[in-house]
């Protein structure tokens, strides 16, 4: 029963990391890229940091959301399975 519950979290955490990272990675690759650029034309504008990286995640989830939310089905699916067996039916 604990290996099962193990299991059940380990299986939640992996999926919100695999659904999560590409947003994040392209968040913060667009973001060191947009700093490497302001320091070395010495730009100090606040908007310049922050548009760019919201439009690189807009983009990044419209192009991979279909797989996000087939990724999150699958999951939700494993869940109930998953539930069925806890309880026993």
């Amino acid at each position: 029963m604990e290996q099962y519950l193990l299991d059940v979290a380990r299986d939640a955490l992996l999926t919100v990391i695999k659904v999560a990272s590409p947003v994040l990675l392209i968040g913060l690759l667009v973001g060191l890229i947009v700093s490497i650029f302001q320091a070395t034309t010495q730009i100090n504008e606040q908007s310049l940091h922050f548009v760019p990286k919201i439009i690189a995640m807009i983009v990044t989830l419209l192009l991979l959301g279909s797989w996000i939310l087939t990724t999150m089905k699958e999951f939700t699916l494993r869940m109930y399975e998953n539930m069925l067996r806890f309880i026993g039916l």
